[in-house]
């Protein structure tokens, strides 16, 4: 399929994926029992000036009529404005999103280096010792809720070792670094600033390693999965018969191939961890889209919940799309059958 088709196909979803979530996100937040013009103008509001609130913010329409007035402003890329904050929503969607990603980055990388190498070991040595570890990792990692895993990892290496803080992206008193990519870790190398290079990477341990703990258990059993079907290919039996080094055999010949299914896995992974930081970032504190969102929920400002869902749905169509023409890049079958 020629590259310009796999794009217009994905775009073609991406309307309809962002549709999809706009009308969801805005049935659901307005079944949420309140009224945002009462919590704004607070207990002690006559009912005249609630109701000016309300008309102002065009809560007095019927729920057709202010999705629709929604959905015209977001064909102009207008998210509409929050009711919480009084900013435009993209605006404080696109302040926060730096912070998500650095730890949605960093949590990937993690579970990367920790999952790949224990798929590996898992699939050379069957059944073996390893193997059951690190299928007992997987299901834990799967299975384990984030705010029980930040919590304990909070209560163990900051309340009781005091190793790491327990919350934000910086200590107190430390410089936030020149805005470069919104990535303190790099925003802080490129300036050279060590001191704030240290702090933030002692911030974004915990919640990293929180985020990245189910996503291991996924690349590591989708490793696995993978590096057993290779290992059982002719070519590995040819290798091995001519004589070459086991590991070379492993690594430079059955780990390649086995990668290439797992693209997807790893691609996606950012999309989903981009949702999951919703959690993490509420345990400890993290200043991100995730604890942006939270705030707004617990304010009923609906255009902040509906605009933090579609541009998340946004990325991850993007993403996916991005996985597609990587394997066209990485796949030589690919390029043959196209």
């Amino acid at each position: 399929m020629p590259v310009f088709q796999i794009i217009a196909k994905r775009l073609v979803g991406l309307v309809f994926v962002v549709l999809g979530v706009s009308v969801i996100t805005f049935i659901v937040s307005h079944l949420i029992p309140g009224d945002p013009a009462r919590l704004i103008a607070g207990d002690r509001a006559s009912e005249a000036m609630v109701d000016a609130i309300r008309e102002k913010l065009g809560l007095n329409l019927p729920l057709y009529e202010q999705y629709w007035l929604y959905l015209k402003g977001l064909l102009q890329g207008d998210l509409g404005t929050s009711i919480r904050t009084g900013r435009p929503v993209l605006q404080d969607l696109l302040a926060f999103f730096p912070a998500t990603m650095e730890l949605a980055v960093v949590s990937l990388i993690l579970a990367i280096l920790i999952g790949v190498p224990l798929g590996v070991l898992s699939a050379v040595y069957k059944n073996k010792w390893i193997d059951q570890i690190t299928r007992t990792v997987s299901v834990m990692g799967i299975s384990m809720p984030a705010f029980w895993l930040g919590m304990g990892l909070i209560i163990i290496f900051y309340g009781n070792l005091s190793w790491f803080p327990a919350g934000g992206r910086l200590s107190q008193g430390v410089p936030v670094p020149p805005f470069v990519t919104g990535f303190y870790l790099v925003d802080s190398l490129l300036a050279g600033e060590m001191q704030t290079f240290y702090s933030a990477l002692k911030h974004i341990v915990l919640p990293a390693v929180t985020l990245s703990f189910v996503h291991l258990g996924v690349v590591s059993r989708q490793i696995r999965s993978s590096m057993l079907e290779q290992l059982s290919e002719d070519y590995i039996r040819t290798a091995k018969a001519y004589g070459l080094p086991k590991w070379q055999v492993i690594l430079r010949h059955a780990l390649p191939n086995a990668l290439i299914p797992s693209v997807t896995v790893l691609g996606l992974a950012l999309g989903d961890l981009l949702y999951g930081a919703v959690l993490t970032e509420t345990v400890f504190s993290w200043p991100g889209m995730g604890l942006y969102v939270v705030n707004s929920i617990q304010a009923l400002d609906f255009p902040a919940v509906m605009g933090f869902a579609v541009l998340v749905s946004f990325v991850y169509v993007l993403l996916n799309l991005l996985v597609d023409l990587l394997y066209l890049l990485i796949d030589p079958r690919i390029k043959e059958v196209g």
